[in-house]
């Protein structure tokens, strides 16, 4: 897709569907106890797909590029007594580490296979009654790991505790899947590095949820807000947030002077850019419980050429695809030289822009929209754009929206 250089439209208002992380978690507990009513679900593919899964009646499942259907089915077809399910997906999605989740459910008594190669899906899953309660996990893996644990957790016979063995990544989509819990009335209890979770029995009022609007989506209009320095408003958003990239506000306006202003009545947000705001000499962050949205700080900081340096990245190396190894040669193309290393990226030079920038998106679609705000500085080409499907089909249509290209 072809970017024209564009000047941001001021004012104008973009509605952004449901929380992809709510929505999926939502999902999962919708399909355990049936008594849950979900408005506002994402219309992101990844929800989709989750959807389709839990409605098959089919022995095998594939969830394509879906790296949270995968982790969260994995529990989830780990309780179906007497079912057995091959769970595979995307050559991508076999090369995503799942033995730290697998390992868990194995202790805890249920039957996983790997059908392939040791470590990863596809997977080969027997359903069982799970009646063990302690499980060690180590706390530095993906949140969804121990998401996808917790949510099951409320339906096995004697509930769950999880100890948590050294330092804890993305503590906030930890909170935000015990939150969820809560508000189901499923009893839970996080201290220091143990997570303790009630089993409830009977779940029988209709619980209804209405899905707060994807902060991960929003922080592409944050981009073009702090590089455009217009006004843009966002429905529908909450102002305390269980969401971890709702830290995007804090960011954006501590660093790139957009200040963020609530409506609560409407739920509605406002980008605001603040006057004759002055740039950060440098961007020194630890991005540790919002790692998904460092992709489009970068972009931000490469377009402002503000040096920066941003840690707590681990995460990254095992997404869609290496985001640190693809942020570092696409920024190269807009002329910001990085240096990287296993949990950080830093940047070291900025030079000229190449003359014809061309994306890869390298099948994440985390990469199409994050440098999609640079066409405010110079005409792109986004390789591959459909990959925004995976989070926010709606994207390329809501940027018609705010971007005039005369």
């Amino acid at each position: 897709m072809k970017l024209e250089k564009s000047k941001l439209i001021g004012n104008k208002t973009i509605q952004i569907s449901g929380s992809k992380s709510i929505s999926n978690r939502l999902l999962i507990l919708e399909s355990l106890f049936s008594n849950i009513k979900i408005v506002n679900l994402s219309n992101s593919q990844d929800t989709q797909l989750l959807k389709k899964a839990l409605s098959t009646e089919t022995d095998t499942v594939d969830i394509h590029h879906a790296g949270t259907a995968m982790r969260f089915l994995t529990s989830y077809y780990s309780i179906q007594e007497g079912k057995t399910t091959i769970l595979t997906g995307s050559g991508r999605m076999k090369e995503r580490p799942i033995k730290n989740l697998v390992n868990a459910l194995q202790n805890l008594g249920v039957e996983i296979e790997y059908l392939e190669n040791e470590g990863f899906p596809p997977l080969k899953i027997t359903g069982r009654k799970i009646t063990q309660k302690k499980v060690d996990v180590p706390a530095n893996i993906s949140s969804q790991f121990i998401t996808s644990l917790l949510l099951i957790a409320g339906k096995l016979e004697n509930g769950l505790e999880i100890n948590l063995v050294g330092e804890i990544t993305s503590r906030s989509y930890i909170a935000m899947t015990l939150d969820i819990l809560t508000k189901f009335g499923i009893k839970n209890l996080f201290t220091e590095n143990t997570i303790k979770v009630e089993s409830i029995i009977n779940q029988s009022s209709i619980i209804n949820y209405e899905v707060e609007s994807d902060w991960s989506s929003a922080s592409y209009f944050y981009s073009f807000a702090a590089i455009g320095r217009k006004t843009i408003h966002l429905k529908s958003f909450y102002k305390k947030s269980t969401q971890g990239d709702s830290a995007i506000a804090d960011i954006y306006e501590n660093f790139f002077g957009i200040k963020t202003i609530f409506t609560e009545d409407d739920r509605k947000l406002t980008l605001q850019p603040i006057e004759d705001f002055q740039l950060p000499e440098k961007i020194v962050l630890d991005m540790n419980n919002c790692p998904d949205i460092a992709q489009t700080l970068c972009v931000t900081a490469a377009a402002l050429k503000i040096p920066f340096e941003i840690s707590g990245l681990g995460t990254l190396k095992v997404k869609e695809t290496d985001r640190l190894l693809a942020l570092h040669n696409e920024l190269k193309k807009l002329g910001t030289e990085t240096e990287i290393t296993d949990l950080t990226i830093k940047s070291i030079a900025f030079k000229e822009t190449e003359e014809n920038i061309s994306i890869k998106t390298y099948q994440d679609h985390r990469m199409a929209m994050s440098f999609a705000p640079f066409c405010l500085i110079k005409e792109l080409n986004i390789e591959d754009e459909n990959v925004v499907e995976k989070s926010y089909p709606m994207f390329w249509k809501d940027l018609e929206e705010i971007l005039n290209s005369n």
